[in-house]
């Protein structure tokens, strides 16, 4: 039996779209319909990121830390932060060490009575901002030790860019979930796809659960750092 031998298969951003369509039973024809279904696209990205952890966006990087120094802003990427360590002498192969931090709330970070305190950094909070997020660290970073915060976070997807041969920030596992996502948006948008709706929405949220599932982390211990379950 003769069979293709790759594993290369995957769908710019016109095959998406094109398949997207023709699932809602409506033509692909204008320039406008290629720029609603570009925005709706953004949108979905979006919405997945709002769904919470998906573990193909985690990355892993660090931030060095400074004395007396509380706040850092972080990456452009940074979505949000999963889980995060302290570390000590970076890049020792024998006396490098990484001790766990707890992430705490806005409320926790507020009654601090003394923000100021230098010593190890123990505990952190996310300020989520339109332009970013600031980590704030307590204690304080002191100068006894040279500290290193190291993280694992999800990265934002990428947008859809302008050139429809794009490929879109998602791996091939999660195309069906894509294109059902799209055709279901594009069913809310177009009245003679409206009939399709309910079916359509289905289909996603079926498409969405499987993507999800085979995502997952398939260790036999399970660890919730900062409220993510991996």
């Amino acid at each position: 039996m003769a069979t293709s031998g790759t594993y290369t298969f995957d769908l710019d951003l016109a095959d998406v779209m094109e398949e997207a369509f023709e699932r809602a039973g409506i033509e692909l024809r204008s320039g406008y319909d290629y720029k609603t279904a570009r925005r709706s696209l953004n949108l979905l990205m979006l919405e997945w990121q709002n769904r919470g952890l998906i573990l193909w966006t985690v990355r892993n990087t660090t931030q060095a830390l400074t004395a007396g120094t509380t706040a850092y802003s972080l990456g452009a990427d940074v979505l949000d932060i999963v889980d995060a360590s302290i570390r000590t002498d970076a890049g020792s192969v024998t006396s490098q060490f990484d001790q766990s931090m707890t992430r705490i709330s806005i409320s926790d970070y507020s009654q601090l009575s003394n923000k100021l305190t230098q010593s190890k950094p123990l505990q952190y909070y996310v300020e989520k901002n339109p332009d970013g997020i600031i980590v704030h660290l307590w204690p304080a970073p002191d100068g006894q030790e040279t500290y290193t915060f190291a993280y694992y976070y999800m990265q934002k997807i990428e947008d859809t860019g302008s050139p429809a041969s794009n490929n879109m920030d998602v791996p091939a596992r999660f195309l069906p979930c894509l294109v059902s996502g799209l055709a279901y948006q594009l069913s809310l948008k177009y009245p003679e796809a409206a009939a399709r709706a309910q079916m359509l929405k289905a289909d996603y949220d079926e498409q969405f659960t499987l993507a999800v599932e085979s995502d997952r982390n398939k260790a036999s211990l399970f660890i919730s750092p900062g409220g993510y379950q991996f």
